[in-house]
Parts: structure tokens; sequence; C-alpha cells
């Protein structure tokens, strides 16, 4: 049988399994994604991959967090989820970026991104 794991939520021991259906921090999907951002660009766009990074283009510049608002915006929109699904990990203030996806799966978000840099 299934071991069952419990976490506290408001002062409250509930099964693992219950809270992932009403809190969305135990949501099972989450993909962790590296980005390699060219802010001050002509226009929004995936460009391709940088490594094992995707790398994208944004208009907005790299002032006051102005690029980091314009990627969510921007990663938000291409990948059909809402905003706040979307978390900065690490590189606030650096081009290469980690970024924390929910409800969707490393090969799903590289899936809805990459063949769009194909297109012209």
């Amino acid at each position: 049988m299934f071991a069952h794991q419990l976490v506290l939520i408001n002062k409250t021991w509930i099964d693992k399994v219950s809270a992932a259906a009403t809190d969305r921090r135990y949501s099972c999907l989450m993909a962790t994604v590296r980005f390699h951002i060219v802010p001050n660009a002509r226009a929004n766009k995936v460009v391709g991959e940088h490594g094992d990074a995707i790398k994208i283009k944004v208009r907005a510049p790299a002032v006051e967090a102005k690029a980091n608002a314009a990627l969510r915006g921007f990663l938000a929109e291409e990948l059909r989820i809402p905003e706040r699904n979307i978390v900065l990990e690490r590189g606030q203030k650096s081009r290469d970026k980690l970024i924390s996806i929910e409800e969707l799966s490393e090969e799903e978000v590289r899936r809805r991104l990459l063949p769009t840099a194909n297109q012209k």
C-alpha cells in the first residue's frame, strides 16, 4: 500500500494527497528551466537554445526589473498559463535565469516554446 505523508497546514496535520488538492504549493507538476535573456530587443521572441538554456529576447530594458516582468508576462502568454505560476528563482540581475513553472513539466515547456523559434 501507499505510505501516507503528513504535512502541516494552518496548524493542522493533513495527508499530502489532500494537501495537493487544496494547496498549489504541493502541485505534482513543476518545471525548473534555465533561460538566457537578451534585453532591449526589437520584439519579444524565443530565439532558440543557448547551451542547456532557452534563449529569449525581450523588448524591455534591464533596469528596475522591467526585463524580468516582461519575461514573466511573455512566458505566461506563450505557455498559456497564469503569470502567478512563473517564479524567478535565481538571476534577478543576470541574463542567466532559473525559473520555476508550475503545472507544466520541463519537456512541455520546451515543446511549447522551442517550436516557435523555428517559425519566421
